[in-house]
């Protein structure tokens, strides 16, 4: 069956989301959660009929599906259909989705209820820092998404961090389960439109990023890819955890202060007594960002984490007159009824 949207037609597999078909092609279109619960991928059906399938109600409501629109990671054509993007360049290209092939090199317990697992590629995966990949779980059928802590040139050996969820299908049952160096583990990916401009749109402007928990993850990558085109630039991260036991990468952090003046990594320490804490900040990261920045007015803002952590994040961006253009987000969206995200 065929999709077409603008100028481009696409050829799609049976059963295939009308996501995963454009994405294939290399045709952009905005995409975040791939579970339907975040809306980003609504589009408008011109022609054609579409399943919806598990699309949420809460997401896509009787009235919009009557009007047309659909959520492109969940929607199935039912024939060739036509669909138009809502707002977005359908001439801008992407890194294509692709199935991959990995093998797993290490699995490292770095923190309370957090692992790092790296993926050795079969073949070089082309991405843009920040984004995800979207892992199969062995025996289930069931999908879940990890960001990366890459930048674009560590292209061959994937590092994600995970955090253990009781009973998670893919955390506590898999990856703090079963797994085991040596073992083939399917994905597929890139995914995802939280990540860095290319360097022709990247000015060099002051950037705060905010991570609560392994929402630090995609950061990473960020911030190094950052700091790479423009050494001299302010930057300043941001880590929120409940405790001290829940930081990881101190001494990474440590080695990009000591070769950029710019940057500073800010632990913040939500749920740890004073008399506990050492020289960790306490509160919330959104709050001392709020303490510490007087104005933000020309830089970037970068957010990932729970979803409410996310939406404090932008009220206090805006707070410190950051333009709205300037500030991604992320959320960590509840993954089943575990909330494994």
């Amino acid at each position: 069956m065929t999709i077409t949207v603008g100028e481009r037609r696409v050829e799609g597999a049976a059963d295939q989301t009308v996501l995963e078909a454009l994405l294939r092609a290399g045709v952009w279109m905005p995409n975040s959660c791939n579970q339907g619960t975040c809306g980003t991928c609504k589009l408008q059906v011109v022609s054609g009929e579409v399943d919806h399938r598990d699309s949420p109600l809460d997401t896509l409501t009787a009235d919009e599906r009557e009007a047309g629109l659909a959520l492109a990671c969940q929607a199935r054509p039912c024939g060739d259909t036509e669909v138009a993007l809502r707002g977005a360049d359908t001439g801008r290209t992407t890194h294509p989705l692709r199935d991959l092939t990995a093998t797993v090199t290490a699995v490292e317990d770095i923190a309370r209820d957090t692992r790092r697992i790296l993926l050795g590629l079969d073949e070089p995966l082309a991405f843009s820092a920040g984004q995800y990949v979207e892992l199969v779980v062995p025996g289930s059928g069931e999908r879940r998404q990890y960001s990366l802590a890459n930048t674009a040139e560590e292209d061959k050996v994937l590092e994600l961090h995970v955090r253990r969820v009781p009973d998670g299908i893919a955390s506590d049952r898999w990856l703090f389960g079963s797994v085991a160096v040596g073992d083939r583990v399917e994905a597929i990916g890139p995914l995802g439109d939280f990540h860095v401009p290319g360097p022709e749109a990247d000015e060099g402007e002051p950037m705060v990023l905010i991570g609560g928990g392994t929402g630090l993850a995609p950061l990473v990558g960020i911030v190094r890819t950052a700091l790479a085109r423009h050494p001299q630039r302010e930057v300043v991260l941001y880590h929120g955890v409940r405790g001290s036991a829940d930081l990881y990468d101190l001494a990474r952090f440590d080695e990009l202060a000591a070769a950029h003046p710019g940057f500073r990594f800010v632990p913040v320490l939500s749920d740890e007594p004073d008399d506990a804490r050492t020289s960790y900040r306490g509160g919330f990261p959104t709050d001392v960002f709020v303490d510490d920045v007087a104005s933000a007015r020309g830089w970037s803002g970068w957010l990932c984490g729970p979803a409410p952590m996310v939406e404090a994040g932008v009220r206090a961006f805006k707070r410190r007159r950051m333009a709205p253009r300037l500030i991604h987000r992320e959320k960590f969206t509840p993954a089943d009824s575990a909330q494994e995200a």
